[in-house]
């Protein structure tokens, strides 16, 4: 008797069925959490510009004047671009913002960084950093709570 070893073409076209439906399902999960992990390392690349600029507002107390290249604040030709950060768009008064790597769902678009910080009161020590930017994106961004996204 002859016996074949193998397997036969319907065993072979419902192994590709599963990869496919796997692959469809892990594609877009890759791709968020790729997003989500850059928009997080964006906010952690951009700490020291967040740490300048709170500098030169606790020095001031106020944050007129604290701009891209002043009091001690890094100018944005300076800042090296990197996946996480596409650009460094400006620093005035304050306000940051920045293009990051972390992109939008539906059209690919990058996501921006905008952080702009609040002084609690004349002499207060406590400033607070309100992200109103698109990186506050809960699918492919940062959520709530995170990167001072509301």
């Amino acid at each position: 008797m002859n016996k074949q070893a193998g397997f036969t073409l319907i065993e072979l076209m419902i192994v590709v069925a599963i990869i496919a439906i796997l692959a469809a399902i892990a594609t877009p999960l890759y791709r968020d959490y790729l997003s989500r992990t850059r928009a997080s390392a964006a906010t952690t690349e951009l700490a020291g510009i967040r740490t300048a600029v709170a500098e030169c507002v606790t020095e001031r107390q106020t944050l007129v004047g604290c701009d891209a290249g002043t009091f001690g604040i890094p100018a944005v030709a300076d800042f090296a671009a990197t996946l996480n950060v596409l650009s460094l768009d400006s620093i005035t008064n304050g306000v940051i913002r920045a293009t990051t790597g972390a992109t939008d769902a539906g059209t690919g678009t990058a996501l921006d960084y905008i952080v702009a910080p609040t002084i609690a009161g004349t002499g207060a020590a406590n400033i607070t950093w309100a992200n109103t930017g698109s990186t506050c994106n809960t699918r492919r961004g940062l959520r709530a709570g995170q990167g001072g996204c509301p």
